[in-house]
């Protein structure tokens, strides 16, 4: 089953392009899930929690590698996978659609679907995905209202940027290269944002239990980034 609220409509798919060599060649469910920039280590499932008969989210989860991992090796009631692009969207069922009804694959952009679903979730988490492209201001206290009394939201994001400026000191965005589907320049919103930042707006947005953990990258390279890993829940 595949879900789809109308998203952006008349807007270029600026993700069209991003992971199409893999899903080519890689169909397989991931072992391993890891929220780290590289994809090479770090924490993994653990943050979490035991998900056994709960309903998640992944929000911006592309073409769904961590929300199959959960469905295959975590025993949750169901996971959504919600992607705004188009080419995501696809990418996402035909890798995965023989993994429903456990993962169910959801063309929406993030906030209107948790809007359209007041209540819904135990867990949302977002692996550098809507949570650094959405609005901070409107997609936190979507999330909020979304989650059921207690209910945990974890997200990924840059520490830096990628080359190594420093993050943001307020809730504003930068403006990142990307690729209309048919190669011309375009540019897409990003929020790269400090700490306290992150910390002021998930606390506005009525989380309480507020956790931050910087995950400095394995190696060093122009590519290579810090990683923050957030955790909070929603007020009971």
């Amino acid at each position: 089953m595949t879900p789809t609220i109308p998203a952006q409509g008349g807007a270029p798919d600026l993700w069209h392009h991003h992971g199409r060599t893999r899903s080519s060649t890689d169909r397989a469910v991931p072992d391993s899930f890891s929220w780290v920039w590289a994809q090479d280590g770090g924490p993994g499932t653990e943050m979490l929690g035991d998900l056994t008969g709960l309903v998640v989210a992944d929000l911006g989860a592309g073409a769904a590698r961590h929300a199959a991992h959960l469905a295959v090796h975590q025993a949750p009631d169901r996971v959504d996978a919600v992607d705004a692009s188009p080419a995501q969207h696809a990418m996402a069922c035909d890798l995965y659609s023989h993994l429903a009804p456990r993962l169910r694959t959801v063309h929406a952009a993030a906030v209107e679907h948790l809007d359209a679903l007041p209540g819904e979730y135990d867990v949302l988490y977002s692996v550098f995905g809507a949570f650094d492209f959405a609005d901070p201001r409107q997609l936190l206290p979507a999330a909020a209202r979304a989650l059921r009394p207690g209910g945990l939201f974890a997200a990924s994001t840059l520490g830096r940027y990628v080359g190594g400026a420093p993050a943001e000191p307020d809730a504003v965005h930068a403006d990142i290269p990307a690729r209309a589907p048919d190669g011309t320049p375009a540019s897409m919103r990003r929020w790269v944002l400090q700490e306290h930042v992150w910390t002021k707006l998930l606390d506005e947005a009525g989380f309480t239990a507020i956790s931050i953990d910087r995950l400095p990258p394995a190696t060093s390279d122009a590519r290579t980034a810090d990683t923050l890993l957030l955790r909070a829940h929603r007020s009971r």
